[in-house]
């Protein structure tokens, strides 16, 4: 099992490397080559995206599959209000849930930058809108909320066969959500890739804080 200074370092890393690319996606080989807009890494992109074209019908189940993790966040909330109420102080509540919600602050509030300031667009129009496309916002809610989820199975599920069972489930889906956003086509794969080493790394972080607070 990873250390938690290790982790701590590997998701300052993994931070830094994120903005290293978002930077390197803003400057490097862009070309206008996507409906009016430009594209970093143009050339590695478009020659993924016309690699793997567009699937309709794994963009629909991915999308729909994604309220899963509206589900969980959910759930996690309700965790934390119940404490709350039961033990009548803030202060009483497991500082991990109250991490976890600064954690899923931090996801909304980079969703909320990226669409306010696109960087790049979708390679696709989607119900004839041209959306902003990095990161992948479905690839950052499913993995920053499920590994998280990952986490808190581990914490709070004793049962060793119930919680290895839940585990595979969780990882199960995130790998089939993650390949099924890059098969379905609607994403650049930089999209993708910047979402993945911004989610690890912001679990990473989250992980070893609440490993250092137990």
């Amino acid at each position: 099992m990873m250390k938690r200074s290790l982790k701590l370092r590997m998701g300052i890393i993994l931070l830094c490397i994120f903005l290293i690319f978002t930077v390197l996606v803003m400057c490097v080989d862009v070309q206008n080559v996507n409906h009016g807009t430009d594209i970093g890494f143009a050339t590695f992109n478009v020659m993924f995206h016309r690699l793997i074209g567009y699937n309709k019908f794994m963009y629909c189940i991915t999308d729909c599959l994604s309220i899963i993790p509206i589900f969980v966040c959910i759930f996690f909330a309700l965790l934390g209000c119940y404490q709350l109420w039961e033990r009548k102080d803030l202060c009483k509540v497991d500082l991990d849930l109250i991490l976890l919600g600064v954690y899923y602050g931090s996801v909304i509030f980079l969703y909320l930058f990226f669409e306010s300031f696109p960087i790049n667009y979708r390679p696709v129009l989607i119900n004839g809108v041209l959306e902003a496309s990095y990161p992948s916002s479905t690839t950052l809610l499913v993995l920053t909320v499920m590994l998280s989820c990952y986490k808190q199975v581990d914490r709070r599920v004793h049962h060793r066969r119930i919680q290895k069972g839940m585990k595979v489930i969780i990882g199960i889906f995130m790998i089939f959500m993650v390949v099924g956003r890059i098969i379905s086509g609607v994403h650049w794969i930089s999209d993708i890739i910047g979402s993945g080493v911004f989610s690890v790394g912001l679990f990473l972080f989250y992980a070893a804080v609440i490993e250092n607070k137990e």
